[in-house]
């Protein structure tokens, strides 16, 4: 083998390295919690996802807009110092209420930004609610809220 292909091949292999070993310690919660996808509200997602957990109300912030005038991409930013192993994201408005889980990386920072569709709240008045649970490494539970509306049509008038 000349030179070159075998520093190809060795970059190659230690690239592959790290990819591998993270796809090894991740959990595809679909796969092995499918009851918390189907779950119709947030207390059931959890149940279905963590167990009968009782979260602590601290150590995550959720902040998202008061008024949302897209319900199609809602602007939700998650943030935690907790050592986290995960961090789950629910919301009360949709039919199924589980949103997502983040497998955290060891050392890995919990600053997370997504956009989620949301239907439009009730014509009373009533606020949706988004949820994150961090499940910590020292195996405790954590939780943050928001409560926003969103706009009829994609307009906030």
């Amino acid at each position: 083998m000349n030179r070159r292909k075998f520093l190809g091949v060795s970059v190659l292999a230690v690239a592959a390295i790290p990819a591998t070993l993270s796809a090894l310690s991740s959990i595809d919660f679909r796969a092995t919690k499918p009851d918390a996808w189907k779950a119709k509200t947030v207390e059931d997602a959890i149940k279905a996802l963590y167990g009968d957990i009782k979260p602590e109300e601290s150590g995550v912030t959720v902040k998202a807009p008061k008024v949302a005038s897209n319900g199609g991409a809602v602007p939700v930013t998650i943030k935690s110092d907790i050592d986290a192993k995960t961090v789950a994201v629910f919301q009360n408005m949709d039919p199924e209420s589980a949103v997502a889980v983040f497998n955290v990386p060891e050392n890995g920072i919990v600053d997370y930004f997504l956009k989620m569709k949301l239907k439009a709240t009730d014509a009373n008045g009533g606020n949706g609610v988004i949820t994150a649970i961090a499940e910590g490494k020292d195996g405790k539970f954590y939780k943050g809220t928001v409560a926003l509306q969103v706009a009829k049509g994609g307009c906030e008038g």
